[in-house]
Order: C-alpha cells, then sequence, then structure tokens
C-alpha cells in the first residue's frame, strides 16, 4: 500500500522505465478554472459518411479509392512522415557517429560532432479498425477487437524484419490530435531505435542485470499486491495506473506472463486481450460519460530476437482532467522542468473503478 501522507503531500515519483521524475501535488484538485474547454463531441456518427476518406469506397485526397473493406484494412499513409527512399540505401543503413569536421561519404552520421543530424527512412501505415464510422474499439464486440490486435501482429510481422523499430499506435478524439473520427490507429516502422524506446531498453536490461528479472513483471507482483492501482483484471492481462504515471488516468496494460512482442501472444492471451481492452475502453467513456480521447501504443522488444529483458507493455495516455471539457496541459514547468500531476494514480484508478466496465448509453455518442 502506498505512504498515506503520499496523497496529501507533495513528492515526485520515479518511471523506472524512463528515469525521469513526476511531481505529485495532490493539493491542487480544487483550483478554480478559467482556461480553455474542449468542444463536447459530436453526439452521433452514421455508420457510413460519404465525406470520410476512411469509410468504404470513398476516395481519399490524392484520388485513391478504398475498397469495399468487411473488416479491418490499411494502407501506406499519403501523407506518411517517413519514406522508405528518403536515402540512398548506402546512407540510411550504415556508417557511425562521425567525430571529426568531415563527413566520409556514405557515413550515417551528418555533422561536425556538435551539430549532428542522422537520416532516417521509414514508412507510415494506416490502420483501420472496422467499415463503420461510429464503431469505436469500447463498443465493438470482442471479436472485432480481436480482428484489431490480430492486424497489429500481422503489421509487425511483415514490416519488423525490415526496420529498426515498428510503433503501432492510436489517437482518439480531436484533444489528441486525431484528424478523422473514423476508428483507426496508425503504424510508423522506422530504421533507427526511437529515443523512448531506446531508454525503456537500457533501463530493462539494466534492471535485468542487475536483479536476474523483468522490470515490469516485478513491477506488476507489486501492483496486484497492493490492489490501489488495479483498473482491471483477466485471466491473461492487468491494467494498472501505474505509482508512476504522468497523465490523469493514464494507464498501463500488461500480460502476467513474460512476453516480449505482439507476435508472441497465443490464441487465450489475444481472445483475453480483446475483453480487457473492451472494459478499460468502458470505463474511460462512462466515467464523464464522453469518448475518451486519449494517445495509445505498444511498445515490443526491438529487434525480431533476443530481449529477454523486455516485457511487452500498452500506454494509454487520456489528456481529460475533470470533465468531458477540461483538460490537462503539459506546459510551462512541466516543459520545461519535470512532468507534473495534480490527482494522484491512486485516485485516477478509484474513479475508474467506480464506473462501469460495460459501455452506458450516456457514453455512447462518437467513436
Amino acid at each position: 500500500m502506498v505512504d498515506e501522507r503520499l496523497a496529501r503531500r507533495t513528492h515526485r515519483r520515479l518511471d523506472p522505465l524512463s528515469g525521469r521524475w513526476v511531481l505529485v501535488s495532490p493539493h491542487r484538485t480544487d483550483r478554480p478554472w478559467q482556461g480553455q474547454e474542449e468542444s463536447p463531441p459530436t453526439p452521433s456518427r452514421p455508420q457510413f459518411d460519404e465525406s470520410c476518406y476512411l469509410c468504404p469506397g470513398n476516395s481519399r485526397v490524392g484520388g485513391e479509392v478504398n475498397p469495399d473493406y468487411e473488416d479491418t484494412w490499411w494502407f501506406t499513409n499519403d501523407f506518411a512522415a517517413l519514406l522508405p527512399d528518403a536515402w540512398p540505401e548506402s546512407v540510411a543503413s550504415g556508417g557511425r557517429p562521425n567525430t571529426g569536421s568531415e563527413v566520409a561519404p556514405g557515413d550515417r552520421w551528418i555533422g561536425d560532432g556538435l551539430l549532428v543530424s542522422e537520416p532516417v527512412s521509414g514508412t507510415c501505415r494506416v490502420l483501420c479498425f472496422s467499415p463503420r464510422h461510429d464503431l469505436s474499439l469500447s463498443r465493438a464486440s470482442a471479436a472485432q477487437v480481436r480482428q484489431v490486435i490480430d492486424l497489429w501482429s500481422d503489421q509487425y510481422t511483415e514490416l519488423a524484419p525490415r526496420w529498426a523499430y515498428v510503433q503501432v499506435f492510436q489517437n482518439r478524439g480531436s484533444a489528441m490530435g486525431a484528424s478523422n473520427p473514423h476508428p483507426h490507429g496508425q503504424l510508423w516502422a522506422t530504421s533507427v531505435l526511437p529515443r523512448q524506446i531506446a531508454t525503456e531498453d537500457t533501463r530493462q536490461a539494466a534492471h535485468h542485470d542487475e536483479h536476474g528479472s523483468v522490470l515490469l513483471l516485478d513491477t506488476l507482483d507489486r501492483e496486484v499486491a497492493a490492489g490501489e492501482r488495479v483498473v482491471v483484471e483477466g485471466e491473461h492481462w492487468v491494467v494498472v495506473a501505474p505509482f508512476w504515471a504522468t497523465w490523469p488516468y493514464e494507464t498501463l496494460v500488461l500480460p502476467r506472463a513474460h512476453v516480449r512482442r505482439l507476435t508472441d501472444l497465443d490464441d487465450a492471451q489475444r481472445d483475453d486481450l480483446a475483453v480487457v481492452m473492451k472494459r478499460l475502453l468502458a470505463r474511460y467513456d462512462n466515467l464523464f460519460r464522453t469518448p475518451f480521447p486519449y494517445s495509445m501504443g505498444w511498445h515490443v522488444a526491438p529487434g525480431v530476437d533476443g530481449g529477454d529483458h523486455w516485457q511487452l507493455h500498452g500506454h494509454f495516455y487520456p489528456p481529460l482532467l475533470r470533465s468531458a471539457t477540461v483538460r490537462k496541459f503539459m506546459v510551462g514547468f512541466e516543459l520545461l522542468a519535470e512532468e507534473q500531476r495534480d490527482i494522484t494514480p491512486e485516485v485516477a484508478a478509484a474513479a475508474l473503478l467506480d464506473v462501469s466496465d460495460t459501455i452506458e448509453v450516456a457514453a455512447q455518442a462518437g467513436p
């Protein structure tokens, strides 16, 4: 159990995955708010929207026509942030940091040793979860969510052998930057290991070297034993509001077994994950009676081999703080010094546990 003093006194908590501290200020929860409020979501959406560039049979901006897909479907992002042929292969795949004043031909790094850049190639894909414009993961059936899980895994199987890392993610809602309300996610596959993944890899490896155990499995044991931050439990999965959470209702999705990648999940684990995700997302939507915005994504062991220290996990980062229209802003001190939160993870978990894990009518509007 967490020390009772932490429930009412300012303190910091260490995130073992990143090595970063989070400032917790429980006494700030009642401060007045006269700042920006988010627009309420559209009350309802049709099953098919003729103006949506992700609905089946519609044309996208570039003129491509979507197929009449019946379950999940993907395509290469028409406005990709990463391009597979941005650099010649000899440049994009070789070389080491150059510490001299000149750059050797074909060297991967470009710069003078202080001001340095690095070529990056990759690919970006849009992953449509359903042909229905109005069907969010929280409202989909467990079988439909399972199809999305299989899509994530299939994409990783295809792309991981070629790219250094494959990041699967979803931005839900305009408050988290989603440009289209149709239920969809993305993946970005890169020729380099992204900063956060590299940090998590280093931290998990160091824990494994020192203790001979998996950091996130050790964390899970403590969270389940304490119980106060557990939000959803299934046979194979547990969702917690982690002790070090930064966002108000942030959660961490963890398999009970040692699993490194999405492709390692068997049928029973995938079926249970579909149910657990539905229960989590229903709690989110029910909390403020609104389609809860969030950014989520899976962190998998880099590469296709090794990684015994790594544990597969999913991050959910929702921005809402007080209501369906008042969000947390990461500004000021958070940008310039370190992350800060008001409500404690224990309070957040209790609030999520206080609502149903089955979607309610009032929370069903929108995607």
